[in-house]
């Protein structure tokens, strides 16, 4: 302690002066909140100015729209109708009873076995049938029989009348007899041909050459008359079956030339009007038509779908545009053409629609025109646009729509 005093040092566990070491520690505590507020601040101006700076000070009605365009291309246009219909055989039968009802015994064929005329299909269990056919044969020679017997004692009796032996009377009752007999022998010779028929019946034969289309009953299934057992189709040569517009009647007329799309195996082939209709249906007011198609070896289906297509009028040069660039109604179709920077609204008559195409006369609309065929739900007559061509069509799309000779209307009748 006395040390201390005399070199004047505080010692270390002394306690300092009141008010010692606050000042500089009351200066520290206000800049640092000075501090803090300014950099807040300076962060908060600094996201104000990003925000401010992406807010698009411009108008979106004056700024151009994008849009994707694609120039009219130069084409040949032709229509045709096209009709949907039914390949059907050349003649087609079901086979079953016609007179009597029985129990299947046997079917010998199932649907695609090759049948030739006259050969066994079924049979039917006709046991009663034949035991009455053979009763009613018995009771035709017992009348047989009494009527010989009746004609000899008639011609007898005419040689004793002669000789007076006999009188006229009975003469007659003889002859009488004898052609009542004779009249009740061809009745039962009626009925022994009848119930020939129905035995007959029991035992189904293939009414023509052909093929078994389908198999209706099994052995044990009872079967009535009307009730087919199987069904017998020639297809060595098909008929193209479909009905047109009476407005069409004209250009399905016998000889003309049509093309056929059998849905079915995706065939293309060729032929001519065999037969029209005189007279349209009368409650669907269209014509019946058929094309024959030979088809030796048997490849078509027959009862399935087809697309049959006649060929109106002559190509002529035309321009096309796709379908979806434009929106169509009965008598005309709209879209959007570019005119500089600006989108201008035309209205045009179509020749048609191809293939996913509008055709137009090149007079209507040139070659080369730039249409609108992305975007134009947002545009309205004159409005800018920032026009990006479309991507050029592979080449096999192009070649396939480069032939224009698709229907101008679904199926039945095309756009004129």
């Amino acid at each position: 302690m006395e040390e201390a005093r005399q070199t004047g040092a505080t010692p270390p566990h002394a306690p300092r002066p009141a008010g010692a070491g606050e000042a500089p520690r009351s200066r520290r505590v206000p800049a640092v909140i000075a501090m803090g507020v300014v950099v807040v601040l300076a962060v908060g101006g600094l996201m104000i100015w990003r925000a401010e700076s992406r807010t698009n000070k411009i108008a979106l009605a004056s700024a151009p729209i994008p849009v994707t365009v694609s120039p009219a291309a130069a084409a040949t246009f032709r229509p045709f109708r096209q009709y949907v219909g039914t390949v059907r055989p050349w003649v087609e039968a079901s086979v079953g009873p016609q007179f009597i009802s029985a129990y299947v015994d046997t079917v010998l064929v199932r649907p695609g076995a090759v049948v030739r005329k006259g050969e066994v299909l079924a049979t039917l269990d006709c046991r009663n049938a034949s035991s009455a056919n053979r009763a009613v044969a018995q009771q035709a020679r017992a009348i047989e029989a009494r009527q010989k017997a009746l004609a000899d004692e008639a011609s007898r009796t005419q040689k004793l009348l002669t000789g007076g032996f006999v009188s006229e009377n009975e003469a007659e009752q003889k002859l009488a007899k004898s052609a009542a007999e004779e009249a009740s022998l061809e009745a039962e010779k009626a009925n022994l041909a009848k119930s020939s028929l129905s035995v007959s019946d029991c035992v189904l034969r293939a009414p023509f050459d052909g093929e078994v289309g389908d198999r209706f009953a099994d052995p044990g299934a009872f079967i009535r008359p009307g009730n087919p057992i199987v069904t017998v189709v020639d297809r060595h040569t098909v008929r193209m079956v479909a009905d047109a517009p009476e407005s069409d009647f004209a250009m399905v007329a016998p000889g003309t030339p049509v093309r056929v799309h059998v849905l079915s195996t995706g065939v293309e082939l060729t032929a001519k009007v065999s037969r029209r209709a005189p007279s349209a249906d009368p409650s669907t007011r269209t014509v019946h038509f058929e094309a024959d198609v030979a088809d030796p070896q048997r490849q078509i289906p027959v009862n399935t779908t087809m697309e049959l297509r006649v060929d109106v009028g002559q190509p002529v040069a035309a321009t096309a545009i796709p379908v979806y660039a434009a929106t169509t109604t009965e008598r005309a179709a709209t879209f959007y053409q570019l005119d500089g920077d600006a989108a201008r609204k035309v209205s045009l008559h179509p020749l048609g629609e191809i293939s996913g195409r509008l055709f137009f006369a090149p007079d209507q609309l040139a070659v080369g025109t730039q249409v609108v065929t992305e975007g134009r739900a947002l545009l309205a007559d004159g409005a800018k646009v920032q026009a990006r061509e479309a991507a050029a069509p592979a080449s096999g799309n192009g070649a396939a729509v480069s032939r224009g000779t698709a229907p101008a209307r679904g199926a039945g009748e095309g756009k004129r």
